[in-house]
């Protein structure tokens, strides 16, 4: 079935064609299939298909895309001026895979070479009037070198580092001063481009700062798209049952992939500094996958914990749907996201204010800034396990009420809807003069 689908919905970069109108063409640049990138594409075609709006909307994607979504692939089968586009089988082979990339400076440098070269090619062949970067951080440094395209651009920075120094208790680590110079310079190039057209941004206090180097102030916030499917009773009391969850216990939520970045094995050790009084109170839900790499370790540790203190651990290691998300977070007390260093926003944060639940949230950068302004929880140093333990504590014996603003963390969630996200982008793209040439 998906071989059918892509190839009456997939366009095979070789048998493209520029026609020879002048209809406003619209390109999403998006070659990543992983994470969050497959629902902001998802929401973007949506919105046009329902907005009917004229002109032309070319989806760029890598191959894996096609392979791995092919329900956003099939949005557009019924629409004449929606077409995904796949980059060729030897473009593909070529490209440097960013699921392998790492930590790799050399590595990232190169697939940023790469998407730069593509994106040229593309839109020229396309002959696409703008082009709407999905992921801009992965071509910073190459726009910054004062390469042209052969249309006028917008893009989605998702994470600048560069102001964190303005936030409270920000102690930056060694690579993170290259990174904020790096930014700094980068961006100061990019903002002289005549061909930027938006810089959109989830996160709105970057956009104040970047709005200072720009005399044009280009930057505009733009709504972290967090799709929530609001559950109903039955099926809140059908997972509870199904979790075993035990009465008398808070839940403490840690949901997505569960890496080592995400702060579960400070999490762990917390757990294992509190009395057993504290640990008769605790149901630790883990629910997402856990890497390979990790899952015999992860899976000791567990073991190890439940075997010496009196805490409930329950784990449901799979992926979770879209419209299966929300149910965990409601019937969840507290939801977790202490986080290592994690530079940027996380949906995570608008899941739990849309379900009223507090967070216990790392104080680094960004995702501490926002916990803290709108009073979504407690913010906590969370490379440091007394600090974690002590919030956890706190979650114990103090009611919700006391530890978050209902009506701050209403007006946060509302603010990131998944609407909000697409208008945004086409209004604001869709109201700019197209030019040509370079």
């Amino acid at each position: 079935m998906l071989n059918s689908l892509v190839s009456k919905q997939v366009i095979g970069a070789q048998r493209l064609s520029r026609t020879g109108d002048r209809t406003d063409k619209v390109m999403l640049f998006e070659l990543d299939y992983r994470g969050h990138h497959p629902g902001y594409v998802q929401h973007l075609v949506k919105y046009w298909c329902n907005q009917n709006f004229p002109g032309q909307l070319d989806v760029l994607v890598s191959q894996q895309f096609a392979q791995h979504h092919s329900n956003v692939v099939g949005l557009g089968s019924d629409q004449k001026n929606v077409r995904f586009v796949t980059i060729t089988s030897q473009e593909q082979e070529q490209l440097f895979e960013s699921a392998d990339l790492g930590d790799s400076f050399t590595g990232r440098i190169q697939r940023s070479f790469q998407e730069w070269n593509l994106l040229r090619q593309y839109t020229a062949q396309l002959g696409t009037t703008h082009c709407m970067l999905m992921y801009f951080d992965t071509l910073l440094l190459r726009l910054a070198l004062n390469s042209k395209l052969s249309c006028p651009f917008s893009g989605i920075y998702f994470r600048p580092v560069f102001h964190y120094s303005s936030f409270a208790n920000y102690r930056p680590a060694r690579k993170e001063h290259l990174w904020q110079w790096r930014d700094q310079v980068c961006l100061r190039r990019i903002l002289n481009s005549s061909k930027l057209d938006t810089l959109f941004c989830l996160d709105p206090i970057a956009v104040e700062h970047i709005n200072q180097l720009d005399a044009q102030s280009r930057a505009m916030f733009l709504p972290d798209p967090v799709q929530i499917y609001p559950p109903s009773t039955s099926q809140l009391d059908e997972l509870r049952a199904t979790l075993k969850i035990q009465p008398g216990r808070k839940v403490f939520l840690l949901f997505g992939v569960l890496t080592k970045r995400k702060g579960i094995d400070q999490v762990l050790e917390a757990i294992a500094t509190l009395s057993a009084a504290q640990c008769q109170q605790v149901c630790l839900l883990l629910i997402g996958p856990i890497p390979k790499e990790d899952r015999e370790e992860l899976q000791a540790r567990i073991a190890n914990l439940t075997q010496s203190h009196p805490v409930q651990v329950v784990g449901r290691h799979e992926f979770v749907t879209d419209e299966a998300i929300q149910p965990y977070f409601q019937i969840a007390d507290v939801i977790l996201t202490p986080y290592q260093r994690h530079i940027g926003m996380s949906a995570i944060l608008v899941r739990a204010a849309a379900a009223q639940k507090p967070v216990l949230s790392s104080d680094f950068g960004l995702m501490g800034e926002v916990t803290r302004r709108y009073q979504l929880g407690l913010a906590v140093d969370s490379e440091h396990v007394q600090q974690l333990a002590a919030a956890i504590g706190r979650f114990l014996v103090e009611p919700a009420e006391q530890l978050c603003d209902r009506q701050k963390m209403q007006q946060f969630a509302e603010q990131n809807d998944a609407a909000k996200f697409a208008s945004t982008v086409f209004q604001q793209i869709r109201s700019q003069p197209q030019s040509s040439g370079v």
